[in-house]
């Protein structure tokens, strides 16, 4: 009896190979997809990943059905506490949160490594001198860029704290629409942003942040709970984040085509914001030591800390490194 249960149960299973294989046009049943919440901050090229993520079907390729949400830093650290989004992608503003507060969270890929930040004032300015006593706007107290532009406010001669007022303006496109108005007179902006400014409306370009400190300000953070409860969960994000990585490296022209859809640029600003910002970003989502420990003692420095943050308390890369290597990223 049990040889013809088993025989029976081989011609069963080679028959659904047969009928797969000759009508591979049918819908076979799946999985459904897992529904999950990840936040941005702005609408830039920063995000690029995400966007790329989405547009070509990794995540669903990984059995995810994702909600990209945009919402400010400290919202979404908020949101994720109480479980409504999974992972968020400013990961400056949970650094910054984590040194201050000590909040359950840790950063499992950084996207970028250098600032995205072009000082632009209005067409009436042409020095950071003269923009003293003038409103400076920005996505979120604290965060990369508002301290981007007050190092560079800083470098051109005035004080942050005392020669600037600082305004909430929304993201980076709401910012440059309140610098058309006058609501605000300067603010650090990313492209494509940066570039619609100089090209559409003449804002002048007073400084750039790129090349004066390491800014860990795009990845993925998760609460810890998360990270000791959903593993697998998390792996599979990253995998879907890494592959778009990949082609964010490989693509220059898939990617920019993406990145003009989702910001509604033209193509053109959209390739020269690729072009543009293509070295700040990361190869395989890992900074290195020595990054990360510039990162942290200027952090320590502007926030009066006694010394750094050590680095164990804000990151874990053990999955990412897991992903790099089933995927041959180097």
């Amino acid at each position: 009896m049990r040889k013809k249960t088993s025989g029976l149960v081989l011609e069963m299973l080679l028959g659904f190979v047969l009928l797969a294989a000759a009508f591979p046009s049918i819908a076979w049943p799946q999985a459904p997809l897992q529904k999950i919440t990840i936040t941005y901050p702005s609408r830039s090229i920063v995000s690029i990943d995400l966007f790329i993520a989405q547009d070509k079907g990794f995540f669903r390729e990984e059995g995810l059905d994702v909600q990209l949400v945009q919402v400010r830093g400290n919202v979404a650290i908020a949101a994720a506490l109480t479980g409504e989004v999974h992972g968020i992608a400013g990961v400056g503003t949970v650094i910054r949160a984590i040194e201050r507060s000590d909040v359950p969270f840790k950063v499992l890929v950084v996207n970028l490594k250098r600032p995205l930040f072009w000082l632009v004032a209005r067409p009436e300015f042409s020095s950071i001198k003269a923009l003293k006593g003038k409103n400076l706007g920005t996505t979120t107290f604290g965060g990369a860029q508002h301290v981007a532009a007050a190092r560079l406010l800083r470098k051109g001669g005035l004080d942050p704290e005392k020669d600037i007022t600082v305004i909430v303006a929304g993201d980076v496109p709401a910012q440059l629409q309140a610098l058309v108005s006058g609501a605000i007179q300067v603010a650090a902006l990313s492209p494509p942003t940066v570039i619609t400014a100089r090209d559409k409306f003449k804002m002048r370009i007073l400084g750039s942040a790129v090349e004066e400190f390491p800014s860990l300000q795009n990845g993925i953070a998760v609460t810890t709970k998360l990270l000791t409860e959903k593993r697998d969960l998390l792996k599979r994000i990253l995998r879907a984040r890494a592959k778009a990585n990949r082609y964010f490296w490989e693509s220059e022209k898939g990617s920019s085509e993406i990145l003009a859809r989702y910001l509604k640029v033209e193509f053109p600003v959209a390739l020269e914001s690729y072009r543009l910002s293509r070295p700040a970003f990361t190869t395989d989502g890992i900074p290195t030591e020595d990054e990360v420990s510039e990162y942290l003692q200027m952090e320590a420095q502007l926030l009066g800390l006694p010394k750094p943050v050590p680095a164990s308390k804000v990151f874990d890369f053990s999955l990412q490194r897991e992903v790099n290597q089933e995927m041959g990223t180097k």
